[in-house]
């Protein structure tokens, strides 16, 4: 009978032994924080682990965004125009694109001409950057 006695008491006792304290508080920007030490200088309320409800997860679906179609840019409009009229001039853009990124993505030190000067200039990894988004664009337009 103790043994049993002793198993019914540590079973109603068990669960308020794994209740912790937490304390939350909102922040000057409006976010709420949740911690298991009171902080300093903040009023703080004081909560039960136990009168925390978890939130259900995967209640909802996800919804699908329906992708936007963007206007088209001047560059698929005269990409398009070239295609259709000289095939020989399109098939060479691609190329030389393709050659671009190429070169972009093998090698470290590129140089260019400055307009102005006429002189040859680094590249920095902005200018890099920005010849392979072009050049990307470039293929994706004139090598379908």
């Amino acid at each position: 009978m103790k043994p049993l006695l002793l198993l019914v008491a540590s079973l109603t006792i068990a669960p308020s032994a794994f209740a912790t304290t937490i304390y939350t508080w909102t922040d000057s920007n409006g976010l709420i924080h949740y911690s298991q030490q009171a902080p300093q200088g903040v009023d703080a309320k004081r909560i039960s682990s136990d009168d925390i409800e978890p939130s259900k997860i995967g209640t909802a679906s996800p919804i699908r965004k329906t992708a936007e179609k963007e206007p088209e840019s001047d560059l698929a409009k005269s990409a398009k125009l070239i295609k259709e009229k000289d095939a020989k001039q399109a098939e060479s853009i691609c190329e030389s694109a393709k050659h671009s990124m190429s070169l972009l993505d093998t090698y470290n030190r590129l140089t260019r001409k400055d307009p102005v000067t006429g002189e040859d200039v680094a590249m920095t990894e902005e200018d890099k950057q920005a010849a392979r988004a072009e050049n990307a664009e470039r293929v994706r337009l004139f090598c379908n």
